[in-house]
């Protein structure tokens, strides 16, 4: 997929996070979650400006997913513990949840493919696609977009009619 399809995808597996998010925290944390995922939704696809590293390669697994969720889960348990260890913990598994969701949401969409990902490698190469479209299918781009969008969206605003 492309850069448009990809934003859509991180939205649409955002959408669950984002409805507790804005249901525990607000419709504004719930929001920049959002934006945040969009925002990070190509980082596996930095494989192709890196030297030696082969395109839906490792960067595309999920053991590149657990380290971004490890590195996302860190930096909000060291932002949490500035308020105690009970926060240090949820901004922790709120992080790591982030992480691997704007990674994740990103293997999903490539398996719409032809090409597909092998998420496992490289313990198991097996290739998962669904064969669904290519990935430079502006209709099939646009619609996930578009999905997402209204996912997310209406994601958050059930999250906010939720009584505190």
């Amino acid at each position: 997929m492309y850069r448009t399809g990809h934003v859509g995808a991180s939205l649409v597996v955002y959408a669950p996070l984002g409805f507790l998010v804005t249901a525990l925290a607000s419709i504004e944390v719930g929001a920049a979650g959002a934006v945040g995922v969009a925002s990070l939704a190509m980082v596996p696809d930095l494989d192709t400006r890196v030297p030696f590293v082969k395109h839906r390669g490792i960067t595309h697994t999920v053991w590149f997913a657990l380290l971004v969720g490890i590195a996302f889960g860190a930096a909000g348990l060291a932002v949490g513990l500035r308020s105690g260890l009970v926060e240090a913990m949820l901004f922790g598994g709120a992080g790591f949840l982030f992480g691997v969701v704007t990674i994740g949401s990103h293997l999903l969409a490539d398996a719409l493919t032809p090409m597909g990902v092998r998420p496992f490698a490289p313990l198991r190469d097996t290739k998962y696609t669904l064969d669904l479209v290519t990935a430079a299918n502006p209709l099939a781009n646009y619609a996930l977009l578009g999905l997402g969008v209204a996912v997310a969206a209406a994601a958050l605003v059930a999250g906010e009619a939720v009584p505190a």
